[in-house]
């Protein structure tokens, strides 16, 4: 495996490159070229890391597979969920495992890597350990590169499933508030505040914050009453990003309440009446929005939930009021009835009393 010197006749800078041979998917030998490394190492690195996606043997390095993997999982996932991956694999795999070869690796190495992951701190929330979900979610990771390799570069078997799963999928004690608690915080918030909008919005409807983000006027029906949800919103990378729900059922309408019109009325009258397809929320952010979120909680002497728990508040207003899962899987816009079913069965109030009652009525006939 050569890798070459050059020296600009220019600057006079050094640099390194490769070239060499290989054979590509149709049994025909090629030749690559790289330059523009910074050493030579870097130049062999490349070379052998090419060769091995080449090959894609089960010996190739944890790395070259992690490079496939996320390659075939780019062409078929929606980009947040590709960046989602990638930064799992990137920031609690990869330093691990990366210089692994594939076949080298046994549940023991998985179970190593476990005790060691459990010790590690939140990237994103420094200080912080990882939470059972986050465990969770990184096994998964690594299971899916594996399975990934089982299934096409002819490894055995998944080291990371025979090891088994760490963390957990338990769902921590919900928070929401009541109506008479949100409107205590709403009292905090400037009449007519594009806050108080948005919060209004995520309270007695239901949508998701990225659902929040990405309305724009085109998508409120204000003569009929109805709010169209078919996008969301997330910023990845500096960058605004608008895509489809990740689930057909998130394309959905919500019947709007008249206050809820009247209110988006005088929201679009004070913003100089936007462009249809103008961001009515552009100025808001995740990050201010949480934050607003807090101070208004501190002030009106509420505990402090995040913004998501406010449609869990939104699908509590509307099991207290009697509303069927049915209808609130229809408007939260889940994807099946189990859904909302695992998600919000413990605040149903239970019938088997009045089951009981009724049937001893129907025996006394």
């Amino acid at each position: 495996m050569p890798a070459y010197k050059k020296i600009s006749p220019t600057t006079g800078r050094t640099s390194w490159f490769t070239s060499f041979y290989y054979t590509d998917w149709t049994g025909k030998k090629r030749q690559k070229k790289k330059e523009g490394f910074e050493t030579r190492k870097a130049a062999l690195e490349y070379e052998r890391g090419f060769l091995e996606r080449q090959a894609a043997t089960p010996d190739m390095t944890f790395s070259a597979l992690c490079d496939l993997y996320l390659a075939d999982y780019k062409a078929t996932r929606r980009k947040t969920s590709y960046e989602k991956r990638k930064y799992e694999l990137n920031a609690y795999i990869l330093p691990f495992f990366a210089d692994t070869p594939v076949n080298a690796i046994t549940p023991a190495t998985v179970r190593k890597w476990q005790a060691e992951t459990k010790k590690r701190k939140n990237k994103r929330d420094e200080g912080k350990p990882l939470s059972p979900a986050m465990l969770k979610t990184i096994h998964i990771a690594l299971s899916a590169v594996l399975n990934f390799a089982v299934k096409y570069y002819k490894l055995p078997t998944n080291p990371a499933r025979i090891a088994g799963s760490m963390g957990s999928t338990k769902t921590p004690t919900m928070s929401f508030w009541t109506l008479s608690q949100f409107k205590a915080f709403q009292r905090t918030l400037p009449e007519g505040d594009l806050y108080a909008v948005a919060f209004s919005l995520l309270f007695y409807t239901g949508i998701r914050k990225g659902e929040l983000l990405a309305l724009t006027p085109a998508d409120f029906d204000l003569k009929a009453g109805f709010l169209s949800i078919s996008k969301t919103y997330q910023r990845i990378k500096r960058q605004d990003v608008i895509q489809p729900p990740k689930t057909e059922k998130g394309v959905r309408k919500i019947a709007l309440p008249p206050f809820i019109v009247e209110m988006m009325k005088d929201c679009f009258r004070r913003l100089n009446n936007p462009a249809r397809n103008q961001r009515v929320f552009d100025s808001i952010t995740m990050t201010s929005l949480l934050r607003a979120l807090n101070k208004g909680a501190e002030a009106a002497g509420l505990p402090h939930i995040r913004v998501h728990d406010l449609r869990h508040s939104h699908a509590s207003l509307l099991i207290e009021q009697g509303f069927s899962p049915l209808v609130i899987k229809e408007r939260l816009g889940h994807e099946s009835i189990e859904t909302t079913l695992n998600t919000y069965s413990h605040l149903y109030p239970t019938k088997q009393s009045e089951i009981a009652e009724k049937l001893q009525a129907l025996y006394q006939k």
